[in-house]
């Protein structure tokens, strides 16, 4: 009997086309993955409707996403590619794992406490979040989940309720294990925070050469370096820590030595980098452009991956409703 790959689930939430944060820090480890995993990737749709958003506009973020994904190296055929939604057992197993999870626990998680404090009145689901998230990975029996250090909290909380409901209903669910992938944390532009779109200081991933230059001379550098002929530091800089991810060595090297020196400027480093980051991401925007020109085809991609994701969840469901008593008996 041929053993299958141990398997793993990751999800990325629709806010539109990738940035490069998304590409460093998670997107090149999910395409590595598929070498030595049975990979299932989501866009999770059901997740982005828990905070304010535009109908009209979901669909159009749903397919810009899948595009990155796609265009960043992602193979249909080596993994399963789709969208959340498509598969309602995710929402039901999120409901009857609800029945064994406790309500402080749910308190308790980080990401609910900051928008509680951020926003004061907050809806439902944001609060049952982090039980979708659970679903999501024990409806495939995933043994790994790629997480930063950031999102291990949901992941315990995902590995308890597995224990909880094996307690109750018989062993049954694995207790996922994090995956600590080789993603960055990519600060955004302006030095300080992640790389985020709420947070406007992103760089895109499908970006135009120019558009690129443009965005990159945005970004925050060394703010003890007031004039061009002043040495920098450049380990303090977080344009020169984008140099490390994108640059060739022998150019990240050649502008450290210059920024120490004050043989370049702030605005030539950035320059340098974004020559770099367009040229690296070339290939990235040519098969997003190719795929945009194709649209059936992508979301032919995603409706044969959710083909596959429903298959595979309703025998995980068939043995949760039998266990948990739910249904006419077998």
């Amino acid at each position: 009997m041929t053993q299958r790959k141990p398997r793993i689930l990751s999800g990325i939430q629709p806010s539109g086309a990738l940035h490069l944060g998304n590409y460093l820090g998670a997107v090149q480890n999910w395409v590595r993955l598929v070498d030595d995993y049975d990979c299932f990737y989501c866009v999770v749709d059901l997740h982005a409707v828990t905070i304010p958003y535009e109908p009209a506009e979901l669909r159009e973020r749903i397919f810009e996403l899948a595009v990155g994904l796609l265009a960043s190296g992602l193979d249909p055929d080596r993994c399963t590619l789709f969208v959340q939604s498509e598969v309602p057992q995710h929402a039901e197993l999120q409901w009857l794992l609800g029945a064994v999870t406790p309500l402080g626990e749910l308190q308790r998680m980080t990401q609910f406490k900051d928008k509680s404090d951020q926003w004061g009145s907050v809806n439902a689901g944001l609060l049952t979040y982090p039980i979708l998230q659970a679903a999501d990975i024990l409806l495939y029996h995933a043994d790994r989940v790629p997480v930063g250090a950031d999102q291990q909290q949901h992941l315990e909380l995902t590995r308890e309720v597995a224990r909880r409901w094996n307690g109750r209903f018989g062993e049954y669910f694995p207790e996922p294990r994090p995956l600590l992938t080789r993603g960055a944390r990519i600060l955004g532009l302006d030095g300080v925070a992640k790389m985020s779109k709420s947070k406007g200081n992103y760089i895109p991933l499908l970006a135009e050469p120019d558009a690129l230059k443009s965005v990159v001379r945005t970004a925050v550098t060394d703010p003890a370096r007031v004039r061009k002929d002043d040495p920098g530091n450049p380990h303090v800089c977080n344009v020169f820590d984008l140099h490390g991810h994108v640059s060739p060595i022998e150019d990240r090297d050649d502008v450290e030595i210059l920024c120490q020196t004050a043989g370049i400027g702030c605005v030539q480093c950035k320059d340098r980098l974004s020559g770099n980051l367009a040229e690296l991401l070339a290939p990235i925007r040519e098969r997003a452009a190719e795929l945009r020109a194709h649209p059936d085809r992508v979301w032919r991609i995603l409706g044969d991956g959710a083909v596959h994701a429903r298959r595979v969840a309703d025998e995980t469901m068939v043995e949760v409703r039998a266990r948990m008593g739910l249904g006419p008996p077998a």
